[in-house]
């Protein structure tokens, strides 16, 4: 398998040191900083942890975190290779999981780890507003073990939005977990997306090159910022329409709605994007408008897809590669996309050679 670089993800893993298999006390969660992009205590375990920064510097002033082994202020600025290690309160369980019968396409398992085809509209893992409706419990619900990874969140290696679609991995036990992890940090896991996008890239392939940090008015949003994290999605057009553009997507980074912000930044937003659009189909000219209008109206959600998988298995090492076609709810947009000879056909992705990685 390709090895693409060494800059990545800041998470190296959730080590529990010092405790036994059978240790039934709150254990400690250890974090490595893998970046070199200076971030503060606070917000560096709000992104980890999936908390708000008043929670995680609520955790800060109980002196339930240390870097190095020392207790710091929620304002210090984390170095790369420094070790934070975070206690939760034990007057704080994990939220039960509650089992919820939900269907789901495994495309693998084994006793270390499932890959799944997760449909759009599906949470990941209980937030607000989706406590017992999300893939976390309908995993618990057909007995699925699940381990590593932040309180609420267990066997979640990486995430899909809501209403991306596509291959994702989970972990069943902390080793697993913490292998997983270290690999999609060193980029190699190589994780690849279809999108139909606004317009016609200038380029391709395209390197996007540019630092994400969340928005400071709108939490839910994130925003292109010198101040962000580094982050990086590289483009290929696999299919040219006449407003939109079929697109081969491969992740360097893993940024919280890295792709949609990035396409949206260089004047390619997804289709169907309610949040990132930035009235991408406004943008086509007049001769253009009733095509543009008809793929709008095709698209049900952000037409984006999480295609292809290729890793290397944590424990034995074989290699592992994954597809999934494009989803079918999705086919009437690249049917008002492409044109009828795309109509029967049930591989679109492998008819417009989408898995062929040669391009």
């Amino acid at each position: 398998m390709r090895k693409a670089g060494t800059q990545g993800s800041r998470l190296a893993g959730q080590e529990e040191p010092g405790h036994s298999d059978d240790d039934s006390s709150a254990k400690p969660i250890q974090f490595t900083v893998l970046t070199d992009q200076t971030e503060r205590l606070d917000r560096f375990l709000a992104d980890q942890l999936g908390l708000s920064r008043t929670q995680a510097a609520r955790l800060v002033a109980q002196k339930l975190i240390m870097v190095e082994g020392k207790p710091a202020r929620a304002s210090r600025v984390l170095s790369r290779g420094e070790q934070v290690t975070v206690r939760m309160p034990e007057h704080q369980p994990p939220r039960t999981l509650q089992p919820r019968a939900i269907p789901l396409t495994l495309v693998f398992e084994d006793e270390h780890l499932a890959v799944i085809d997760k449909p759009a509209g599906l949470v990941v893992h209980p937030a607000p507003g989706h406590w017992d409706d999300t893939l976390v419990n309908a995993l618990v619900a057909r007995g699925t073990t699940l381990a590593g990874g932040a309180e609420g969140r267990p066997g979640i290696v990486h995430r899909l939005d809501r209403d991306t679609s596509g291959l994702m991995i989970v972990a069943k036990t902390d080793l697993t977990h913490r292998r997983l992890g270290a690999a999609i940090a060193a980029r190699w896991v190589r994780r690849m997306y279809a999108a139909l996008a606004w317009g016609h890239l200038d380029s391709s392939p395209l390197s996007i090159d540019a630092p994400i940090t969340r928005h400071p008015q709108d939490r839910k949003r994130m925003v292109v910022a010198p101040r962000g994290r580094a982050a990086r999605t590289d483009a290929w057009v696999v299919a040219r329409f006449d407003v939109v553009e079929l697109l081969r997507l491969e992740l360097h980074t893993g940024r919280t709605h890295q792709i949609r912000l990035h396409l949206e930044h260089v004047g390619h937003p997804v289709v169907g994007d309610p949040v990132y659009g930035g009235g991408g189909s406004r943008r086509i000219s007049g001769a253009q408008r009733r095509a543009a209008d008809r793929i709008a109206r095709a698209t049900p959600r952000q037409a984006l897809h999480a295609a292809a998988l290729a890793f290397r298995h944590p424990v034995s090492g074989a290699p592992l590669e994954f597809t999934s076609e494009w989803p079918l709810d999705l086919r009437p947009a690249l049917i008002a996309a492409g044109g009828e000879e795309l109509v029967a056909r049930p591989d679109p992705l492998g008819y417009l050679r989408f898995f062929n990685r040669d391009g």
